[in-house]
């Protein structure tokens, strides 16, 4: 059937039926009405923001999330009344949808990749039931081998494979100074450590001897006793007065009750809300390997069981890929000792073989999509986005669902060209077990794969909205306003760029780390730089790792500790970092690292606070006759500020729903309605607009708005520049991708004075981004080269490439088959290096059309 948009086609009939959406609205969507067919490969694409995530996933997953909970029971559908509902007149056609997001936040540091694999699962039923068991020792159950139970964990570090302990040189680093002159450093600083000390003088200790001087016997109980006497204080006498005075019975400042270093420290640590009360009790603590488990995690018990000689923490720790290797043979029937087993145990041989069966194909899967490096226990918050996705999808691969629509979300997201085969092939299988695929893409390789694309645009936020094609992929060609068009046919060519000349060499040696061992590594200087290879080859090591912390322990730099959720105590030691700068540091003044870790983890966060411009936006609003009139200053327009927020949202603009058998979300405030503010702070207006009206603009529309404030202007223009256009100021942290994290980070950096002399370190900065944006990106990273700096960025767009200065190649494969330096030179020299995986793709590239796929590579 024709639909009415521009440039749509006729229905094709190989399809077995539709989705059709009539009067789609949600965000930007200008009424857009649209038929795509089921059990297809369907690419959601347009630049960034142009409302291909609101179609896909605000209007389809959206409305097919809400059918499914209206179908639940009234009881529990009381508990998600507040939820929004899609803005459309009707979808017909619309199957149950499984949503495939990237993950916006930081998941729990006991999460891992066996736990969101289910594969943790299958091995401890493995061990549990056909372990080999020391003799004598009784069957344990599967929850048992986990370390997350009471069952499973070591009994000494409670599960965390690390004990924690605090020592005298931990909490007295001085012993040259009197108890007055604190030299008891972990008591606190204020008036509580002057209790304490006022405390001893009570007790008899003598505060004014230098610590190594007082009897080791005193010294152990002030730092470590479990007593809390309780004695009278009195204030500011000295130790003869305090002497006479309890002699004499006087009346006391009060009574004071005594606390012990250590036991103040651990306190503190373990109950504290604040961030800076944990980090500072966590100088007294000292980590170490668990003695017990060895680091294992594990109670005794558990690790005395073994499964093909390895206890399930070793078996654990080991690549999946080497995992398949272990398992095939269990799983065929030919392992050595299945023999032995079906003439002794014959109903365990049945157990080996099922769950050996089961784990092999779910690692198949993990394999294909290029995760064979990872291991079940590689906690989840050390993975990419992309990584997260993908591990899902392969547990959605192995479901043999039926008849379900699987929207995703970028699920090529920090992928190297060479991966993105193995995910298309997971896609198709998905596919081709009956399934829709409603994917929102920007990769060129995906979208040409598609049965049928959806271009929508033809710009950003208020420009976009609009389905500008709906309809298989060659008939694109002919939409002129699509910018899609001009990246897929082959309109746009490379960049080809004169050969700068590096202005030195950045060197570094012996770098050990993950997958790395004793690397040898050189970067030109005010160059622009990309360094490539397959996920997990270890160019993020090399790069984001050990060139970062190399070089700000030689500028002197103290790195910020990452802010992961979770317990301090939870986190893994510190992976070993060998290597040395050996040459280049005289070119390096700064050193600048935009990563793509949150902005910040509520909704309180934003991009106008993050970058500044929300600073200058108040000030234009406490200025006004209006609010100068009713005495309102700056701090009124702040949603942080008890005078001028709403109350009843306290100033988030949304409300916490928990869902108790659903992960909790974000609603509207139904006081405020999203505004954050009271009524009386939204009556003051800037041009017609009050300070919820300009929060709620876009990038592009504030510029137009602002075009007379030269402060706020430039911060926009450079956000604008950097691919940002179609953010919204106000626009929440928790909303925003990794890669747009990374942009506002960029945003913000830019618009500091350009000083030369500076590197810049930026891991995948096209995640995320359109091909039309990353022309954007390009321009503004190459213009900090052409100002004297130095950029080098971890990048797998062929595109960026293509256009970079010089290539560093990293492989040739993932895990234990990568961390060697493959191929180095600019990119048309790397693109002839046959063993270099990323070769070929370049070369693809370079000398196109990439119609060439069956010529150049």
């Amino acid at each position: 059937m024709e639909t009415d948009g521009p440039g749509q086609r006729v229905a094709s009939p190989e399809f077995t039926g539709f989705v059709r959406v009539r009067g789609a609205r949600e965000h930007n969507l200008k009424n857009v009405d649209l038929e795509i067919p089921r059990d297809a490969l369907v690419v959601f694409t347009g630049v960034s923001g142009s409302g291909k995530s609101s179609l896909a996933f605000g209007t389809l997953y959206g409305e097919a999330q809400r059918r499914y909970l209206e179908s639940v029971s009234p009881y529990a559908r009381r508990l998600f009344h507040q939820l929004g509902v899609p803005e459309v007149d009707e979808i017909d056609g619309l199957p149950p949808a499984v949503a495939l997001q990237q993950q916006r936040g930081s998941p729990s540091t006991r999460s891992s990749v066996g736990s969101v694999t289910t594969l943790s699962n299958l091995l401890r039923m493995l061990y549990s039931r056909a372990g080999d068991y020391p003799p004598g020792q009784s069957i344990l159950y599967a929850e048992s081998f986990s370390p997350n139970t009471p069952e499973g964990a070591c009994p000494d570090c409670h599960g965390l494979g690390r004990v924690y302990e605090v020592t005298e040189r931990s909490m007295v680093p001085d012993d040259s100074l009197t108890i007055r002159e604190r030299a008891v450093a972990a008591w606190p600083t204020a008036w509580h450590g002057q209790n304490l000390r006022e405390i001893l003088m009570t007790l008899g200790y003598d505060v004014d001897q230098p610590w190594r001087d007082l009897p080791q016997e005193d010294r152990d109980w002030i730092l470590f006793t479990d007593e809390q006497p309780t004695v009278p204080v009195y204030s500011g006498y000295t130790a003869e007065e305090v002497k006479r005075a309890l002699k004499r019975k006087d009346e006391p400042s009060y009574q004071g009750t005594f606390t012990s270093a250590r036991r103040h420290v651990l306190h503190t640590f373990a109950t504290t809300q604040s961030p800076l009360m944990k980090k500072r009790a966590m100088q007294y603590m000292l980590s170490g390997e668990c003695p017990l488990c060895q680091g294992k995690r594990l109670r005794c018990e558990s690790l005395g069981v073994k499964f093909a000689g390895l206890d399930i923490a070793d078996i654990s720790r080991i690549p999946l890929a080497r995992l398949a290797d272990i398992l095939r043979p269990y799983a065929e029937g030919t392992a050595a000792g299945l023999k032995r087993l079906a003439t002794k145990h014959p109903e365990k041989l049945l157990v080996v073989r099922r769950i050996a069966q089961d784990l092999a194909g779910r690692l198949a899967v993990l394999s294909d999509l290029g995760l064979g490096y990872l291991s079940l226990e590689r906690s989840t918050p050390t993975l990419s986005p992309g990584e997260l996705q993908r591990l899902r999808l392969a547990t959605q691969v192995r479901s043999n669902l039926f008849g379900v629509v699987y929207v995703l979300d970028e699920p090529s997201a920090g992928l190297h060209p060479a991966d993105t085969e193995a995910l298309l092939r997971a896609l198709d299988r998905l596919k081709a077990s009956g399934n829709s695929l409603f994917v929102v893409e920007h990769d060129l390789d995906v979208i040409r794969h598609a049965d049928w694309i959806v271009d929508v645009g033809p710009a950003a936020g208020e420009q976009g909205g609009f389905v500008l094609y709906s309809g298989p992929p060659e008939g694109l060609r002919s939409v002129e306003s699509s910018q899609t068009r001009r990246h897929l046919f082959g309109g746009a060519s490379p960049l080809r760029r004169e050969q700068r000349t590096p202005t030195g060499w950045l060197r570094l040696a012996d770098v050990t780390r993950n997958n790395l061992h004793r690397v040898e590594a050189a970067f030109p200087l005010g160059l622009f730089t990309c360094v490539t290879g397959v996920s997990g080859s270890g160019k993020s090591s090399l790069v984001s790792q050990a060139l970062v912390e190399l070089v700000a322990e030689q500028l002197g730099h103290k790195l910020p500790m990452d802010e992961e959720e979770g317990s301090e105590l939870e986190r893994p030691a510190a992976a070993a970092l060998d290597g040395r700068v050996t040459a280049g540091m005289e070119g390096v003044k700064r050193l600048v690292r935009v990563d793509q870790k949150p902005i910040g983890r509520t909704p309180r966060s934003n991009l106008a606070t993050y970058t500044g411009l929300f600073d200058h936006i108040r000030k234009l609003f406490a200025a006004t006759k209006a609010a100068r009139a009713r005495h309102y200053d700056a701090g009124r327009f702040s949603f942080n500020v008890a005078k001028g927020r709403c109350e009843n949202c306290e100033g988030e603009g949304f409300v916490m729903v928990e869902l108790l058998f659903l992960p909790s979300v974000y609603a509207p405030c139904p006081v405020c309605h999203g505004a954050r503010y009271n009524a009386e702070t939204l009556e003051i207006r800037v041009r017609g607009k009050s300070i919820a009206d300009v929060l709620g603009m876009t990038v592009d529309a504030s510029c137009d708005f602002f075009a007379e404030e030269p402060q706020v202007l430039r911060s926009l223009i450079v956000l604008r520049e950097v691919g940002l256009g179609y953010i919204r100021l106000g626009q929440p942290a928790t909303e925003l991708s990794g890669g747009e994290a990374q942009r506002i980070k960029l945003a913000t950096e830019l618009q500091r004075i350009q000083r030369g002399d500076t590197l810049y370190v930026l891991d995948e900065p096209t995640t995320g981004l359109h091909p039309a944006d990353v022309d954007k990106l390009m321009a503004q990273l190459d213009g900090l080269v052409e100002a004297g700096n130095t950029v080098i960025v971890v990048e797998h767009e062929m595109k960026v490439v293509a256009a970079s200065d010089w290539v560093v190649d990293v492989g040739p494969g993932a895990g234990d088959e990568g961390g060697r330096i493959v191929a180095f030179g600019p990119p048309a020299e790397v693109a002839k290096v046959s063993s270099s995986r990323t070769g070929s793709y370049l070369a693809r590239f370079l000398y196109g059309p990439y119609a060439s796929r069956s010529g150049h590579a």
